[in-house]
This record gives structure tokens, C-alpha cells and sequence, in this order.
């Protein structure tokens, strides 16, 4: 029961006072009363969710209650009940509307856009539900991949093969996989060819088939590696493509994520999902931060035109 009320209680005084609910706690029931019905039914959702986690072995933090009670505030409840099904055994969850709305897309379109600022959970959301769809049988491999752009540094003094080179880039990747699985096992995946992670351009030529394909940092992809990329997707694959159109290392006008929506946009099973600062779920500040430069660079923009 403190797993699902929280610490001397805390969840349910914040539920009761929020809502304006009355909510009893006997011989471990927890009944809901209130003179709206649509709220008593939002209480019971958020009660429910945590019951869930708390069952599997997972306990949310705080910041994951407040964001759990925000999605099924602001969105309607049935559809928050919905896209609030765990992934990798009930381990990870969306924490708010926009990552839901990623998760179903990625579970009803073969080919999936998540264009948002860092911090959304757009790699790290792709490489979960790819671990997922490997675990069920889905997809016989994983497949990794960022663009080998230079952002700001330099790596071509680095000793080593292009692979070794590039490493850095993919090192974000590594981090996403580290966190949901033992180290062994990946590196027994990867030797085996289970999980690749690969520059895009080692993806030239190849077809793609029974894979999980995401492509990472996609605002650094020109036209022609974008077209190269989607090109490859085989049968009973899926592709998910990120990226934050607001960090762009390469000429901005050579974006290949950024021209995809007026190309693409339309077509039966693509989806693109956009993520804003509201679904940042690092430190707090750094929605302030993302909020800040957009404002920046807005100003910087009207004054230059």
C-alpha cells in the first residue's frame, strides 16, 4: 500500500486535494466518490496505473506520479488507459501525452517520424519498443544508425577504422541499451548480429527485412542519405526516424528530415509524431532552457527578416 499511496500517505492527499474527491482506504480497497463522475473516473485510472506498476514489481517515483496524473488530466481517459501500457515487461511507460501518442504510433505504422527538442525520450522510447518487438519474436534483428556529422568537433584525428571513429556518435545509443539490458547480453547480440549499431553509410545497398530499423540524429541526414534510408526498409520491418529539426549540423537546407514532411506526409503507414518541451522528461530546467533558446531564436529570426 505505500507503493500505491506513497509515503505518509502523500499520493492520496495530493489526489483528494487536486480533484476534489473523497477517497477511503480499507482492509486494502481504495474506493473513489465525488460528485462528478468523470473525474471519480480519472482518479480510479491513476489509482489503477500505479496498483498495476506496483504488482509488477515497479514502483514510480514522484515525478512519475505527477506526470502519470498530468496525462490522464489533460487527455481523455480511455485513451490515456490505452497508450498507458508498459513496455519491456512493465519497466518502462510514456510519462506524458506526447510520448503515448509515440508509443501507439509505433505500434500502428510501419514507418514512424518523432521530430521533438532533446530530452523527449525519442531514441530512447524507439530503442525500447525495438528491444520489445525483439524480445516477442516481432523482428529478428535491431538495426542502429545516426549520420557520421561532425557536430561542432572534430574526430578525424582519432586513431582507428571508420567504425571506431564514429563511435562517439553512437555512444548515446549504447547508453539507451545499457539501461535495459545487462551489458553481456548486448555485446553477445551485437557479436552475433542480433543488434547492429553502424554509421548510415554502411546502409547503402543493403535490404532490410525482420528488422527494427531506427535512424537517430535524422535533421543531419542530407536528401539523398534520407531517400537511401527509406529505401532499404524490407518486409515485415519497421523504421523509426528521429530528430530535432531545431539542431541542424549541417546545412539547414540540405535536411533531409526537415523536407520529409512535405514529401511524405500523406501516405498510408507513415506517421509523424511531433514532441515539444512539454514531454521533456530530464531535469525541469531543462524545459526552461529548450523554451528559452526557441524564444531566442525566434526574435533572431523576425529581426533578420
Amino acid at each position: 500500500m505505500v507503493a500505491v499511496l506513497g509515503q505518509y500517505d502523500n499520493r492520496l492527499r495530493f489526489l483528494r486535494k487536486r480533484f476534489s474527491v473523497n477517497i477511503d482506504v480499507s482492509d486494502k480497497r481504495i474506493v473513489v466518490a465525488g460528485n462528478d463522475n468523470s473525474v471519480v473516473e480519472i482518479v480510479e485510472g491513476i489509482i489503477s496505473q500505479v496498483v498495476t506498476a506496483a504488482k509488477k514489481g515497479y514502483v514510480m517515483d514522484w515525478n512519475e506520479f505527477e506526470s502519470l496524473v498530468d496525462l490522464y488530466s489533460s487527455w481523455d481517459r480511455l485513451s490515456a488507459q490505452t497508450t498507458q501500457e508498459s513496455i519491456l515487461s512493465g519497466k518502462i511507460r510514456p510519462k506524458t501525452k506526447g510520448q503515448a501518442e509515440y508509443l501507439e504510433a509505433m505500434r500502428k505504422f510501419d514507418v514512424v517520424f518523432a521530430i521533438g527538442p532533446a530530452g523527449t525520450g525519442k531514441t530512447y522510447l524507439a530503442v525500447a519498443m525495438a528491444l520489445d518487438y525483439l524480445k516477442s519474436g516481432a523482428v529478428q534483428r535491431i538495426i542502429l544508425t545516426r549520420p557520421a556529422v561532425e557536430a561542432g568537433e572534430r574526430l578525424g584525428f582519432l586513431p582507428g577504422d571508420l567504425v571506431e571513429k564514429v563511435d562517439p556518435y553512437l555512444r548515446p545509443i549504447y547508453d539507451a541499451i545499457m539501461d535495459m539490458m545487462p551489458a553481456e547480453k548486448f555485446y553477445t547480440y551485437r557479436q552475433k548480429g542480433v543488434i547492429e549499431i553502424a554509421p548510415l553509410a554502411f546502409m547503402r545497398g543493403r535490404t532490410l527485412n525482420n528488422c527494427f530499423v531506427i535512424l537517430d540524429e535524422a535533421q543531419n541526414a542530407t536528401h539523398q542519405q534520407m531517400k537511401m534510408f527509406l529505401t532499404r526498409i524490407g518486409f515485415n520491418s519497421k523504421a523509426v526516424i528521429t530528430g530535432d529539426v531545431t539542431q541542424v549540423d549541417i546545412d539547414r537546407g540540405s535536411s533531409g528530415l526537415i523536407e520529409c514532411e512535405s514529401i511524405l506526409k500523406g501516405i498510408e503507414g507513415i506517421s509523424f509524431v511531433y514532441l515539444s518541451e512539454s514531454d521533456v522528461v530530464r531535469h525541469p530546467v531543462v524545459k526552461q532552457i529548450i523554451k528559452a533558446y526557441e524564444n531566442y531564436e525566434r526574435n533572431k529570426n523576425e529581426k533578420n527578416n
